[in-house]
Parts: structure tokens; C-alpha cells; sequence
């Protein structure tokens, strides 16, 4: 039995930035992956590659970190192209992978499912259904939000919504998805319609304006910690939950949760690629006075 569980495809990933262009994996598993490699917590990923990049993974397991791999014809290729202002990014999807299905997920058993879809057929409704039967369901919206016409990704609305997030525990979303999602762009009211609908919290990410998060009783605002440079912000929201669900296994309550996965967040973007901090880093990081 894991503590936590993330499910997700690993990529092939370009990231352009003003002043740099690099290739690397990624994906919300590779970044979740790597946030929480150092904390104190029985972890597990569950990914769906293709053979030709099963480097990915051996490199993740060279930093201790449990990989249960699945086959996949293909291995998703992302493009992400940043302008000055990081809260801001154009993508494109050069290749998709296999879906993940409720068969190959039978023998993972785990106290929170953490799923990170890419594209809106990474994983089925009856996969969300079966999973939270076993544990809690945490799930970032992003992949069922996109849709790839010519290589572009387009924001769509999730056709299953209302029927999936009645299974979902915990609920990432940023501001466009959420009013995707909602069609309000009140992030209180939006909140409150996706509690509603079945969610037990809900996470809006603001960029460097924050977080709010609700539990169907009190708002939590989350302040942002301002970063000592802004030099790479993917994978920010996989780590911010990778903070998030680390503090919350860990029995804390979410005002705290929250703050610990803002500084861990603030910390990642410091630096191209993933957090492969501590928990004392991040510790460190809230206990200064440069919080925004």
C-alpha cells in the first residue's frame, strides 16, 4: 500500500523560454515524481511509455524513485513556449500516447491516487470510478481542458465533468481551467459550483498571485512566495501538488498544506527542470520575509 500514488505519462518535452531552449522529459508525473523523491513518504508512479525512451524512467529509479511502466506504442512529445511573463505559455502536442486503463491498475494499491491526464484520453471515467473505490482520487483537470488539432492544444470543456468529479477527493485547477470548467470566472463561486458537483477540496492556482483553496466550508487564501529569479515555470502546478498531498498525507491541515506546496512551488521555478529539493529546503524557503 503507497502513501501516494501519481499516474501519468512521462514525455518528451521542449522548453523555450526568452533566453534558453532545452529538451527533457516531463509531463505532470515527471515533475510530481521529482518534487517528492526526497520527502518522507512511501511514493509510487505509474507511467505508460514507449520502449525507445525508457531512459525516462531508468533515470528516475537512479534517484530512488518507484516506476511501475506500462507499455505504449508511443511516448507524448510536448512543446512549450514561454514569454517573459512565465504565467503565460503557448503549447503544442507532436505525439500522443496509449490510454491507461482500469485492468492495468488492479494490483496498485495506494491511500491517494494522484492522476495527471495530458490529453483528454489519457484516462477513462470508468479509471476515476474504480480508483476511488480503492483510495482517495486527486486529479489535476489540465489534460481533460485540451484537445490537439494540428499539433496545437486547444481549450475544450470536459464532456464527463459532472459525473467524474463526484469521484474526486481533491481538484487542481488554474484560473482558465477552472472557468472552463464552471463558465464563471468568480474563483469563489466557481469553487463552490465544483463542490457541489462532488469535490471535497478544490486548489485554484493563481500563478505569482497564489492560491485559494475550499473544502466546502472556509476559503483558504495562499499567499505566493516570491521566487529569487524567474527562470523556468513548468511543472509549477505538479509541484505545488506535489507539496500539497505530501502535507495532507502527512495529517496537516490545508492553511499549512497549502503554504508548504507555495514555497516548494516558488523554489522550482528558481531553476530550470524539477524540484529535487528536501523538505528542509522547503521549510527554509517559508521561513523567510520575501513572501509576495
Amino acid at each position: 500500500m503507497y502513501d501516494i500514488c501519481c499516474i501519468g505519462h512521462l514525455t518528451l518535452d521542449k522548453v523555450v523560454t526568452p533566453t534558453t531552449s532545452i529538451h527533457m522529459a516531463g509531463g505532470t508525473s515527471f515533475y510530481f515524481s521529482n518534487a517528492i523523491r526526497n520527502m518522507d513518504v512511501n511514493y509510487c508512479l505509474v507511467t505508460a511509455i514507449a520502449a525507445t525512451e525508457m531512459k525516462s524512467v531508468s533515470d528516475l529509479r537512479a534517484n530512488n524513485i518507484k516506476v511501475e511502466v506500462l507499455p505504449s506504442a508511443h511516448t507524448v512529445y510536448f512543446e512549450n513556449i514561454y514569454s517573459h511573463n512565465l504565467d503565460n505559455r503557448t503549447q503544442r502536442v507532436l505525439q500522443t500516447a496509449d490510454s491507461f486503463t482500469v485492468e492495468q491498475l488492479e494490483n496498485t494499491d495506494a491511500k491517494i491516487y494522484h492522476l495527471g491526464p495530458l490529453l483528454a484520453d489519457d484516462m477513462p471515467l470508468d479509471l476515476i470510478r474504480y480508483l476511488s473505490e480503492k483510495g482517495k482520487v486527486s486529479l489535476d483537470v489540465q489534460g481533460y481542458l485540451r484537445k490537439v488539432e494540428d499539433t496545437h492544444v486547444l481549450a475544450i470543456d470536459w464532456a464527463d465533468k459532472k459525473e467524474a468529479l463526484q469521484y474526486v477527493s481533491i481538484l487542481k485547477a488554474n484560473e482558465s481551467e477552472m472557468e472552463v470548467l464552471t463558465g464563471s470566472a468568480d474563483i469563489r463561486k466557481s469553487a463552490r459550483i465544483l463542490h457541489q458537483w462532488g469535490v471535497k477540496e478544490v486548489v485554484i492556482t493563481l500563478g505569482s498571485k497564489g492560491a485559494v483553496i475550499f473544502d466546502g466550508t472556509e476559503f483558504y487564501e495562499i499567499r505566493a512566495y516570491r521566487p529569487k529569479a524567474e527562470i523556468d515555470a513548468t511543472g509549477c502546478g505538479d509541484t505545488y501538488m506535489a507539496g500539497y498531498l505530501y502535507e495532507r498525507i502527512k495529517g496537516k491541515g490545508i492553511q499549512d498544506s497549502g503554504e508548504f506546496a507555495a514555497a516548494m512551488a516558488s523554489l522550482k521555478i528558481e531553476a530550470s527542470g524539477p524540484f529535487t529539493g528536501t523538505e528542509d529546503d522547503v521549510k527554509a524557503k517559508l521561513a523567510t520575509t520575501t513572501n509576495g
